[in-house]
């Protein structure tokens, strides 16, 4: 039997490689919307996050939406993605 091989993503926080299953992705779509991907498949440029707030926090504070999706985030956006994924 052949063992499928694991898509491994970048957490913009931590900077680890994990499963992307673990990871949340964040997308920017072609319209310039920032949002939430629950399902990982919306078209757009999409980023990576582990589901805790502690990654969440050092990606805001370090400015990596920013450099990942090449526009500035509203921070109306950030309060937003933080509510979904503490919860």
């Amino acid at each position: 039997m052949k063992t499928r091989k694991v898509p491994m993503r970048m957490c913009l926080g931590c900077q680890e490689m994990k499963p992307k299953k673990e990871l949340l992705r964040v997308v920017r779509t072609p319209e310039g919307v920032v949002e939430l991907d629950p399902t990982g498949k919306r078209n757009g440029r999409g980023a990576y996050l582990c589901p805790n707030s502690v990654c969440f926090q050092a990606a805001v504070k370090e400015r990596r939406f920013r450099k990942a999706f090449g526009v500035d985030v509203d921070p109306a956006v950030f309060a937003n993605l933080e509510g979904k994924i503490t919860s």
